[in-house]
């Protein structure tokens, strides 16, 4: 008989940084401009960065990220800000966000822990949270060629899972989900959510969390 699984999600702070997977701990994509990214991975600090970024926009802002916990194992992440505290996010032929809007920077699940609701859990966090603090949508910048392992989210998953184009491009859409409506997703947009963040088996995000 096997144990019972605790997950917990808990807001991103420079206690719980170094839970981030390596490469994402280091990388630096959205929260630098292009030139200062490249700066930093050539003098060798990106993650010092990382962490710089983080403190100021939890001073200045509040609550820019989630990660879930699996029997206290980090199993996923997701950070979000306002497009001021992104540089990159001015770098896209679809900018700028919308002044209303929080930008989707980037979200992950490890791979040993996809299938099991956790994109869900994380998406559905981020939206009660942007909820409380008055924001309306979330949006972000779409990879259409769909590259997995990077820093963007493909596009189509994006679609698949409520969000509509509010400005078409070939290569970098921008997309935008009313949190209105996200936080009354049928079981159908819940398992589209577990492939938007990697799962395999999209099943397991009907099983309660």
């Amino acid at each position: 008989m096997s144990l019972p699984v605790s997950r917990r999600l808990v807001n991103v702070t420079l206690d719980n940084l170094d839970d981030l997977p390596h490469r994402c701990r280091a990388c630096v994509y959205w929260e630098l401009d292009a030139v200062a990214h490249d700066r930093a991975v050539k003098l060798g600090g990106p993650a010092l960065e990382k962490e710089a970024w983080v403190s100021s926009t939890l001073l200045e802002w509040g609550s820019c990220g989630k990660i879930v916990y699996v029997d206290d194992v980090p199993a996923g992440f997701v950070l979000y800000a306002p497009p001021l505290y992104v540089p990159r996010s001015t770098a896209f032929p679809t900018s700028p966000v919308s002044a209303d809007a929080v930008l989707l920077m980037t979200a992950h699940i490890t791979p040993e822990f996809t299938g099991g609701g956790l994109g869900r859990m994380l998406v559905q966090g981020v939206a009660k949270d942007l909820t409380r603090r008055g924001v309306k949508a979330v949006e972000a910048f779409g990879d259409a060629k769909g590259a997995a392992g990077g820093c963007m989210v493909p596009a189509d998953y994006l679609l698949s899972v409520g969000f509509k184009t509010v400005r078409p491009h070939h290569r970098f859409p921008r997309l935008r989900l009313e949190l209105k409506s996200a936080l009354s997703w049928r079981e159908d947009v819940e398992v589209a959510l577990e492939r938007l963040l990697g799962a395999m088996t999209p099943d397991a995000a009907l099983r309660p969390a």
